[in-house]
């Protein structure tokens, strides 16, 4: 059963820690990356945690096609942020 108001809350406030703490957070990763430096272990919980919400949301998204363009290229820079992480990992086992 759609819920057009429930969902709409549930945006914002998705929307309000995307800004406020996940971007920020994944900015900083991906420059501590791009200067070659590896994750700690709290970052790679972190990338977890939020990988775990967006799967926890993805009914939520499909049911707010509004939202899925923004969505798709929050995932393609976590994406690109676990992707550097491994190639900085091999790169320091090397």
């Amino acid at each position: 059963m759609n819920h057009p108001l429930r969902d709409a809350g549930i945006l914002a406030v998705l929307a309000d820690r995307l800004v406020k703490l996940r971007l920020p957070r994944l900015v900083d990763m991906k420059a501590q990356l791009d200067r070659g430096e590896v994750l700690t272990d709290h970052d790679i919980r972190f990338l977890g945690e939020a990988l775990a919400d967006a799967q926890g949301n993805a009914a939520l998204i499909e049911r707010n096609p509004d939202v899925q363009e923004l969505v798709g290229k929050v995932l393609q820079l976590y994406k690109e942020i676990m992707a550097k992480a491994l190639e900085n990992e091999q790169a320091k086992k090397s």
